[in-house]
Formats: C-alpha cells, structure tokens, sequence
C-alpha cells in the first residue's frame, strides 16, 4: 500500500535517513520510534504525500489517512459534524439533499419535479457511500473520542484546540481508508478514549504506522516497529511485537559493544604489532600493510549506539514581584449561545502551584487564554499584580510565529538577551548550528515543544501558564520537563492529562471548570486528571 526505495531525508544540511527501503502493507501496525528530532514526523510527512524525499520514491496504492501533530483546517465555520463526514464526502451530499428537500417543499411544477430528480440521484449516492449507518458510524467514533453529538453541531471555531484535534482523529479513523499514518494520536484524549483507541487499533485491517509516547498503545496494538536511529541516519526494522522489540534492542546493543570490544582488542593488537615491526627497514611494508588492515577493522565496526540526547531544562529564578502577581475576577466565556463557563475568580500568589481541571470542553484552555491575554473574557477582568512577568506555553505552539526562525522567536521572546546566551540556551535544548536558522513552521511537534519551553527559560516569567507541556516529548525530555517544573520557584498554572505532571509539580489547589470552584489539592483528585 505504501512502498519506499532508496530514501534519503534532510533537514537542511543534516541528514535524517539515507538509502532506506520498506514496505506497509495491509494487516502492517507499526510502531515508528527515534527520540524526538530523529525524523519520525518528517518521515510520516512524506509518506503521506506532504513533504518530498531529498532522494527516492515513495509509492502509493489505496487511500492514506494522515494526522499530523499539528492538524490544520481551512474553514473553521464548519461544523464538527460536517468536518468528520467530510471524509467519505458524505457532507457535501446531504447539504444537497437538504437543499432539494427545501426545493420540493416549495417549489411547483417544473421546479419541483426538478427537484425529486436531483434528490433521488443525491440519496442513491447517499447509500452507496454508506447512508445512514454510516452517519451512525461517525457519530459512534465521535462519541468514543469524547466528542458528543452537543459538541459535534458547534463550528469548529468554537472548540478547544484539542477537541478540534479529536474531531480530525475521529475523521480519519472514519475515512475508510487504507493506510493510517498517525502522529501522536493519543494527545489530548481522556482515559477512557484513549483506550477505545487502542482497541480500535489493535483490530485495524489496513496498513498502520503511529508514532505514539503511550506504552500500553505500542503494547496493545504494534506488531512491527521501525526505529529511526538518528546516530546513525538509518532504520531499523523488526518484524516483532513492542515487547520483543524492547528485548532485541537491548540485545543488540549488547552484541554491539561485545564485537566492538573484541575488535578494537584485536585491532590494537595488530598496531602494535605494526609499531614494533616499523624499526626494522625490510619489515616497512608489512607495517604499514598491518596498520592498515587495524585501521579498516575498526572502520567496519557498527557504531556502538550513543545515548540519546536530552534537553536539560532549568527554568531560571523568576523575576521579583508582589505578593499576587495574578489575579481574575468575574470571568466568562462563550461563543455564540454556547456557554464555556461564567463567574470565575481565582488570585494567583507569588509561587503558589494551582491545577486546573475540567472534562474535555469545560474550557480549560480557553481559562489559560483569557489569563495570558490571547483572548478577552465577555465579562470580567484579568488584574496583573506588581511586578507580573507572564510565561505562557500553547498547546497549539501558537506563542511560536511559524514564518520566523528559530533563532528569531527566541529574540522575539527575550529581546534584551544577547546573542550568545540565546545561542547558549538554543543548544542546551538540542538546537545547534544551521537548526537555528529553520523557520518553526517545519519543526516537528517535538522540536515545537522544546522551542516552545525554551522561549520560557529566557523569559525569567514569575507566572507559568502551562498547557499539556509534556506532549509530544520522548520519556527522557518529559523527565526533564516535570524535573524543571518540581523545582521551580515561580508561580504555575498547569493544564494536563498527565498525572506525572501533576505529581511533580505537587499542587496546593485546584480550579473546577466550568463551575470554577476552588478547593485544596487532595488525592481524591488524582483520578480526575488523566479523565479530564
């Protein structure tokens, strides 16, 4: 279904993948690893027919339903039904019928007939593309992904950014098509839909690669995985399931280091053989035949595999400020007849660790908006206390400007800061050399993180609003993130779906949306988070 020859992938002068050759076929579930900048969302671009390969072909035989991290759509006065249904085109077919219903309900004569003609053709269509069971499908599949038939009338406008990336994950789970190329799909799902989805998965009869940092996802449903070794610009292949794959990798990585290990003991055994043999004129060049030969083995060794870097994150000491830098009174939210939430009132202190929690679509993000300023409530207000310095993370990366570099956000975000120390802190979050001067808008969603986060660390914020910072990361970059966020001074507001999140920042109360309630941190709320 998808077939590459000979693939080579860049970004800008590095080299991501070369000389790679694979196929996905039908009943194919695999598992696309690397740690976060090895190429994985590069790599699943192209195959979906987004990008273009600095060498090779990519083939494709069936439909391909594709998720990016980030996905995008073009009208966002559409409605999230309509968005979904899109996808077998059946939207488009039943605004005509409803059109023509309207036409043969006031229309006379020619009109009229006119109309029944053009309705019948449109229902044939209709049921052909499944009707009205598949209507029912696509509803179902909403559903499972924490998207009522409430939320699937509204525009998609007024949703969250992660309802809005549920309804594509619910449209192209409802595609039909034959290959899935899913990038992170589990972001921003609740408990519950996260394991209808590896249900779903584990039973798909297409094609099916998903990058994924959910275990038990890789656990349930892979059943090969490719991983991107960025040390090496290859890919490895392993026709296993995830656990035997954890098992081989290490078992390979142990062969490596023996045959390295035999081999430079061998390898040094003939230089100094060579060396001793260089005093003497007759034996020259046997030496030099022997050194050589010492230098080829240790050339032709694989390379015992470095270990992958990480971003060592600090967020620096925040800037002085009074006792309440933050405070909000009275606020609410709602667009159109929908209300978000009404009558919220929170006073952020100097240090104090607050959690906000809610179901999906109570307005969590939408809170952390109004808060940063990206939005402006219908009533209330937001009161910046003395000495406010605001530190927000999107998780849509919409602090970052996608048409700037690198290098150019992060002078955007600390305009005071000299080049050096931003060059500085650029490298320690794994950005060096010509990676500085990408634009963001071709990062993958785990370099947009890491940028994302960086942008902070120059800030000196005394006020952090986080939302789900630890997406998109590998499990050693989260390491590092909830390591930077338990010994952090400042001030936070945290949104997330990660209970490791929550238990390294150690709240002292939480925030109830939509009602707005306040209450102490107790772990009767624990449970609440990975379902909210």
């Amino acid at each position: 279904m998808i077939t590459a020859t000979g693939l080579e992938l860049r970004a800008g002068a590095r080299v991501l993948l070369e000389s790679a050759s694979f196929r996905v076929a039908r009943g194919d579930r695999i598992g696309l690893v690397g740690r976060n900048g090895a190429g994985k969302t590069t790599l699943t671009k192209c195959l979906a027919g987004e990008g273009i390969p600095a060498a090779g072909s990519i083939t494709r035989s069936g439909e391909v339903g594709y998720l990016p991290q980030d996905p995008r759509t073009g009208d966002l006065d559409v409605l999230a039904r309509d968005r979904v249904l899109s996808a077998r085109g059946l939207d488009s077919v039943l605004r005509k019928m409803h059109e023509n219903e309207q036409r043969i309900a006031t229309g006379q004569g020619a009109t009229r007939e006119k109309a029944l003609k053009k309705y019948e053709r449109l229902e044939t269509e209709f049921l052909t593309k499944g009707g009205y069971a598949a209507e029912a499908e696509a509803a179902t599949i909403a559903a499972s992904l924490g998207l009522p038939d409430r939320v699937l009338g509204q525009p998609l406008h007024t949703l969250s950014g992660g309802q809005r990336r549920r309804v594509e994950l619910a449209r192209i789970l409802f595609s039909d098509a034959d290959t899935l190329l899913l990038d992170e799909p589990t972001n921003h799902l609740d408990a519950d839909s996260v394991t209808w989805l590896r249900d779903f998965l584990k039973t798909y009869r297409g094609g099916l690669i998903v990058i994924s940092h959910d275990v038990d996802l890789m656990e349930t449903a892979v059943n090969k995985v490719f991983y991107l070794d960025a040390n090496r610009s290859s890919l490895d292949i392993y026709n296993m399931s995830w656990k035997q794959y954890l098992t081989q990798r290490e078992d390979d990585e142990k062969r490596r280091r023996r045959e390295r290990a035999n081999t430079e003991k061998k390898a040094a055994a003939l230089s100094s053989q060579a060396d001793k043999m260089r005093a003497k004129a007759t034996k020259a060049v046997a030496a030099k035949n022997m050194a050589r030969r010492a230098e080829k083995m240790l050339a032709g060794l694989e390379e015992e595999r470095q270990s992958d870097k990480v971003a060592k994150l600090r967020f620096p000491d925040p800037a002085p400020c009074g006792k309440t830098p933050l405070m909000a009174e009275d606020l609410s939210k709602s667009y159109g007849s929908l209300e978000i939430f009404t009558g919220v009132d929170l006073a952020i202190d100097k240090g104090s660790r607050v959690v906000i929690l809610g179901l999906n679509g109570a307005g969590k993000t939408t809170l952390l908006r109004l808060l940063a300023g990206i939005e402006e409530p219908d009533t209330g207000k937001v009161v910046p206390g003395h000495g406010l310095k605001l530190g927000y993370y999107a998780q849509e990366h919409e602090t970052l400007d996608p048409d700037r570099t690198v290098l150019e956000n992060m002078r955007s975000a600390a305009p005071d800061t000299d080049l050096v120390q931003l060059r500085k802190t650029l490298g320690s979050f794994l950005f060096s050399g010509d990676d500085v001067d990408k634009p963001a808008g071709v990062l993958s969603g785990g370099e947009k993180t890491r940028l994302a986060l960086a942008t902070l660390v120059v800030s000196s914020a005394n006020v952090l609003l986080l939302d789900e910072p630890t997406n998109n990361l590998d499990p050693a970059s989260r390491e590092e993130i909830l390591g930077a966020l338990h010994t952090f001074t400042g001030a936070v507001v945290l949104v997330t779906h990660d209970e490791g999140a929550v238990e390294a920042l150690q709240p002292e109360r939480i925030i109830l949306l939509p009602d707005g309630v306040e209450d102490l941190w107790g772990e009767e709320y624990a449970d609440l988070v990975a379902l909210a």
